[in-house]
């Protein structure tokens, strides 16, 4: 791709996002999401490959349909209210074909289905943006509309959420789809919190950009799309391998790495609420997720060829990577000194 083309699809993309995170009039917001979607096809399909333009296909179709259900419920709101402003949705309909909308477009279970095959068909860094970048303007909008949010139907989409993430995992052998429900799994803790603490769902939210971030970019320094190919880490890059393995297991919510912080806070902060079932749910739906993720932790880390590994083992050279990884696998692994300040700003 020429890089002014890409220069000018990133440029939207910021563009977008920032229009929706920036704009109280529905109509600026629903205008940026949809900057958003049109700017990212492209960038799926630069790869030329049939499995590409399916995956762009399908996500278009995917977020046409969200936007479309989004224009229904602010304009069905602005028919009851008279209001196009993001903070007035007060009738039940309305909101709830938003939340649906919204869920949609983050891919919330039982609305997921479109994820996991979507980011298939990609190249590692489009999947990066896929579940990094694109995730910002839909929470956003769930942020400023939490208090109006019904939140029972967010329970029942997190528990849902929680529980798909973690058992749709399990028998996966790709790494972008294993990515693809570990976004759905942590998509649940969000939609579980935002309701009563969204302050929370704002933290997890950042964790889970820098944990997902530092994640991508290892799988792709090591070129592995697949558990065979991680398997052979530890042969060309040992330093990194040891690195993705804290990254998993910070992804799992194992302390004292980060990941284990706002699972932490969020089940202290539904307990206040004597929502001590719910608690429960989520923790041993966590340990799903952590299943597969000590999983792919055991193939980087303590296997190495010959073994059942299929793929052909490449040369160990010198790599020159980003100093960005590095970075980012510290904020998403050594976060949790930080609780005590979190826990008085609470």
């Amino acid at each position: 791709m020429s890089p002014y083309a890409l220069s000018m699809l990133m440029s939207s993309l910021a563009v977008g996002t920032i229009t929706t995170l920036s704009s109280s009039h529905w109509f600026l917001a629903w205008m940026g999401l949809e900057i958003n979607t049109l700017a990212i096809i492209p960038l799926m399909t630069k790869m030329h490959h049939p499995r590409a333009t399916e995956s762009a296909t399908k996500y278009f179709l995917t977020q046409a349909t969200a936007s479309a259900l989004l224009l229904f419920a602010t304009t069905m709101n602005a028919w009851l209210t008279g209001e196009w402003t993001i903070m007035s949705m007060t009738s039940y309909a309305p909101m709830t074909i938003l939340t649906i909308a919204l869920a949609i477009k983050l891919g919330i279970a039982p609305f997921h289905l479109w994820l996991p095959d979507v980011l298939q068909g990609l190249d590692m860094m489009t999947c990066l943006i896929l579940s990094t970048w694109q995730k910002l303007a839909p929470m956003a909008l769930l942020v400023l509309t939490s208090h109006q949010l019904n939140a029972n139907l967010l329970i029942l989409m997190a528990l849902a959420s929680a529980i798909i993430g973690g058992w749709g995992g399990l028998n996966q052998t790709q790494t972008r789809k294993i990515m693809a429900y570990s976004s759905i799994a942590h998509l649940g803790w969000m939609t579980l919190v935002i309701s009563f603490a969204p302050n929370l769902a704002l933290l997890n939210l950042v964790i889970y950009l820098m944990m997902t971030s530092s994640m991508f970019m290892g799988l792709m320094a090591l070129n592995a799309t697949s558990v065979n190919k991680l398997s052979t880490s530890w042969l060309k890059t040992p330093t990194l391998a040891v690195s993705t393995m804290a990254g998993l297991m910070s992804l799992g919510g194992l302390p004292p790495l980060s990941g284990f912080l706002p699972k932490w806070l969020i089940l202290q902060e539904m307990t206040k609420h004597h929502l001590g079932t719910i608690s429960t749910m989520m923790a041993l739906s966590a340990l799903l997720s952590l299943f597969f993720y000590l999983r792919l932790s055991y193939v980087v880390s303590m296997t190495s060829p010959p073994n059942i590994s299929n793929s052909n083992l490449t040369w160990r050279k010198k790599n020159n990577l980003p100093l960005i990884i590095p970075m980012l696998i510290v904020l998403s692994t050594m976060l949790m000194p930080i609780t005590p300040m979190l826990l008085m700003k609470n």
